[in-house]
């Protein structure tokens, strides 16, 4: 007899989704997560080490040694990188993944962004295909996850979004300075713009109070738990269940099979206080819910006879495909003061240009951005002509900091098979683990878009006011941040993909995928509303048949 009904691996967006269905369906449920499940007063409100600007370290996970990850550059040099340096590409590694830090943008990817192939074709050197589930497929497990998990917003005002059945359970959080300032010049250039959906409370929900409205969203714990990771409502709920056993600190070293090559358990380490235990458990059922770049590792790395490239990687398409986001957009000085102070910041968007922009394939959101804390201001948003220190910098962030603007937005990233997580060949962790390897970059044409989205960017700037513009800067490079997908990409084709529509990896009846890896393309938004999406499907489809 199996341990457990299902193992999931990775408590984040996906996985945690997964142990709480799996769980209400009366399933036993082991539930690994390589971090801690960390207090709020164990996260702290550090301006130097977050996720928002990890210059000194992070303040979640993982530790920042013991971890490494392998960067290789466009000129072929490797770069061993700490989990919170540049290239490395860190999620929050703690129960809750990146919901325990992430601003929460609850977007639904429309219509076309499932059919890419089909509406723009197939650039030479890409691998852009279409998905092989549609809207309609995934709409009703959108709205589970609004209504599940609980995101705020204005159900009907986004004038390009895909059909939807239902509002919002939450309004839109409080309109703000920038919201008016901006909607201002949107109206002047005859854009539709409406409140940014986002998994925060603006109303009490689900037994925790509304958002306060303060400074710390994005790269930090909310200090008065209304955001809405799986962390505050859906892991605890599948433990109350009786069902979920959560073991923390467990890194998983590889997927177990027969001598038939079918998958029967996994092994993982457990670290508590110092002491390091090795550890197997069986289980009918396993999901990686890891993120794309360590569930594409742990496939890798769990090598038999059978499987001598890894399982799931007869086709050599695991760890290809990765994909992020480029955030094209600009920063604005105002005459006036538009900052009000008041969170947790992303107010107004625009989807006039994720489609049918003239010789462009794809697009994205625009919108304005998360609170920026002074010294994150002071990093990487003052023109360049201002001086890095001394009184004419102080005068400067006294003067402009209150009176500086942002749009920006993700843009649909062209996949490339060559941009790929593979595995390190010297380099392990401290478990002795070969890491993860990243290389390539993406699609010329994602740099193509995200130009043609910053041009969008400054006009909306230029129209509500600005005096002065600086756009971001773009280039070609690997895009794999905070937004990671596709490198076990879900098709019909194994020879194309690593997974079916369920995330079932294929020739495995019992081996699935189940977070961002399964992304064929990432869509011109946040992504973590599809993860979510899918993994209410695919853990239904489980429980279903298991």
């Amino acid at each position: 007899m199996s341990d457990y009904d299902v193992i999931v691996i990775g408590a984040g967006a996906g996985g945690g989704i997964v142990a709480n269905v799996l769980s209400k369906a009366g399933k036993r449920v082991l539930l690994l997560e390589r971090g801690k499940w960390l207090k709020d007063e164990e996260v702290p409100y550090d301006h130097l080490r977050n996720h928002r600007l990890a210059q000194y370290g992070h303040n979640t996970g993982p530790d920042l040694q013991g971890n490494p990850r392998v960067f290789v550059d466009s000129r072929g040099n490797s770069h061993l990188l700490r989990p919170h340096e540049g290239g490395y590409n860190n999620n929050a590694m703690t129960v809750g993944g990146g919901t325990r830090v992430y601003g929460g943008q609850a977007w639904r990817f429309m219509r076309q962004d499932f059919q890419m192939a089909t509406t723009y074709g197939v650039p030479e050197g890409s691998s852009l295909a279409d998905w092989p589930l549609t809207y309609e497929d995934l709409e009703p497990y959108y709205e589970r996850a609004e209504w599940e998990v609980g995101v705020c917003g204005s159900g009907n005002a986004n004038a390009f979004q895909a059909p939807r059945k239902k509002g919002y359970p939450m309004p839109p959080v409080p309109d703000t300075l920038t919201r008016k300032v901006l909607q201002s010049g949107a109206e002047r250039l005859g854009w539709n713009t409406f409140p940014i959906p986002l998994l925060v409370n603006s109303v009490p929900f689900q037994d925790r109070p509304a958002c306060v409205q303060c400074k710390y969203c994005v790269g930090f714990t909310c200090p008065s738990n209304s955001k809405n990771g799986t962390h505050a409502h859906i892991i605890p709920t599948a433990i109350a269940t009786g069902n979920c056993t959560l073991v923390t600190q467990a890194m998983v070293e590889r997927i177990d099979t027969d001598s038939a090559g079918n998958a029967t358990g996994i092994t993982y380490y457990q670290e508590t206080e110092g002491t390091v235990q090795r550890i197997t458990a069986t289980a009918k059922v396993i999901v990686s819910s890891a993120g794309a770049i360590e569930s594409a590792r742990l496939l890798l790395n769990s090598k038999s006879d059978k499987h001598p490239n890894g399982i799931g990687n007869d086709n050599d398409i695991v760890g290809r495909n990765l994909q992020g986001h480029y955030y094209p957009g600009a920063i604005a000085q105002m005459e006036e003061v538009v900052y009000s102070g008041l969170g947790p910041g992303p107010s107004i968007a625009t989807c006039q240009f994720n489609h049918g922009n003239p010789g462009i394939i794809g697009g994205g959101m625009l919108a304005d951005d998360f609170i920026k804390l002074p010294i994150i201001y002071r990093k990487n948003a003052i023109p360049p002509y201002v001086p890095t220190w001394g009184k004419a910098n102080k005068d400067w962030m006294r003067n402009e900091y209150r009176r500086s603007l942002q749009i920006m937005g993700p843009v649909q990233d062209i996949p490339n098979p060559e941009c790929r997580v593979t595995l390190a060949a010297d380099v392990r962790d401290k478990f002795g683990i070969p890491v993860a390897r990243l290389s390539g970059t993406t699609h010329p044409e994602t740099v193509r878009t995200a130009y043609a989205l910053r041009e969008r960017a400054v006009e909306w700037l230029k129209a509500s006011g600005a005096k002065e513009v600086y756009p971001f800067p773009i280039g070609l490079g690997l895009s794999a941040g905070q937004h990671q997908a596709g490198t076990c990409r879900m098709g019909d084709d194994p020879k194309t993909s690593v997974t079916d529509s369920w995330g079932r990896v294929h020739n495995h009846d019992n081996l699935f995928v189940i977070d961002g890896s399964l992304h064929v393309t990432n869509g011109g938004f946040n992504p973590v509303l599809t993860i979510m999406a899918l993994a209410f499907r695919s853990a239904e489809y489980i429980a279903s048949n298991l």
